[in-house]
Order: C-alpha cells, then structure tokens, then sequence
C-alpha cells in the first residue's frame, strides 16, 4: 500500500472486495487487498490516538469524545485511549498501559496530598536549598530551579528538583542530602501503596 495516499489503498481494496463478491477476483488481487487492508488498518490505528490528543487539546472532554469514538462513557473513552497509547513504561499490552497509568495518577494524588499537608516543611527545606551559596554549576541550575518552583501554588512541584539537587548537596550540605532522600523514598513509598490499594479496590 503506498501510505502516503490512503484513500487510493480504500479505493483498491473497495475494487477488490466488489470483485470478490462477484466472482471474478483472483488469488493475486485478494493477498494485495488483504496486504493493503492490513498497512491501512495499522495507519488508522496510529491516527486515532493523535487525533484524540489533538480534540484534548482544543478542549473536547471525555465525555464530548465518547459518542465519537464509539463508546458509552468517559472512562471507556479514556481507557481507549490509553490503550493505543505507545507504553513508554514497558507494557505490552493496552490493559497493561490502563494500569500502569492508573497507578501514576493514585501515586500522583497521594503524593500531591502529602505534599500539601507538609507544605510549610517541604517549603522551608526548598528554600534552603535554594539559598546554598558557593555551589558549582550543576548545583547551582538545580537550587536556581528549587527557586523557581517554590512560586508555585502546588508544593508538590517542588519534589522532582529537590530529588535532582540530592546528588550536587555533599560535604557540608549532607544534611540537607539526607532530608531530600528521605522525603524521596517516602514519596516514592506513597506512590507504591497508592498503586497497591488501586490495584485491591480494582
């Protein structure tokens, strides 16, 4: 099929189906149709997910993509989607992927719950960090983006650049390296037991 011209490769395959309907198509045509009909449906299948983000995108909810995509409701829309979404966490499979992503939003909630209630303290340690003086530049790119993301509303934005500045606070900051990974491990402990109770309600 030449995939640049889709509607070509339905035309052919149209042909070939009337064809075979009537009698008159050959072995050859029927595994060139069935060729075609096998790239083709790949095609549309990539598009699908693309053209779901693209309606995201300017604002269609779920709810609105639900009827368009053949489906009862948001959840089944979304879980669609989630199932023809490459893995970029090495699921095989689209159940596999609806999974994986369900626990990175339990994990996700549990740790922005945390993070709010610890708010004060998760601040305070941010703001320590982010006025280290006489760190190399590594450091100092990672206090300067603690910095920025202590202007944010949400505390939890404040964990992934904490996480990044753990490994540059030695020597004489190794206090503060050990009250980041602490607050690491417990986060990523969260997100573990989030997963795992999801997983026990499901």
């Amino acid at each position: 099929m030449d995939a640049t011209d889709p509607a070509e490769a339905v035309r052919r395959i149209h042909d070939v189906v009337a064809a075979a309907r009537s009698g008159t198509a050959d072995q050859s045509r029927l595994l060139a149709a069935l060729a075609d009909l096998r790239l083709l449906r790949e095609e549309l299948t990539g598009w699908e997910p693309e053209l779901i983000t693209a309606a995201r995108g300017a604002g269609a909810s779920w709810v609105a993509l639900a009827p368009a995509l053949g489906v009862a409701s948001r959840q089944a829309a979304e879980r669609r989607y989630l199932r023809l979404q490459p893995s970029d966490t090495g699921e095989r499979t689209g159940e596999g992927r609806v999974g994986a992503e369900r626990d990175r939003r339990a994990g996700d909630r549990a740790v922005a719950d945390w993070a709010r209630r610890n708010s004060a303290d998760l601040r305070r340690l941010a703001g320590q960090v982010s006025a280290l003086n006489g760190l190399g530049p590594a450091a100092q790119e990672s206090a300067d983006r603690i910095g920025a993301a202590l202007g944010d509303d949400d505390p939890a934005t404040l964990l992934p650049p904490l996480a990044a500045a753990q490994p540059h606070l030695t020597g004489e900051h190794a206090g503060l390296a050990e009250r980041v990974g602490e607050i690491a491990q417990h986060t990523a402990r969260l997100r573990r037991d989030a997963a795992d109770l999801r997983r026990a309600r499901d």
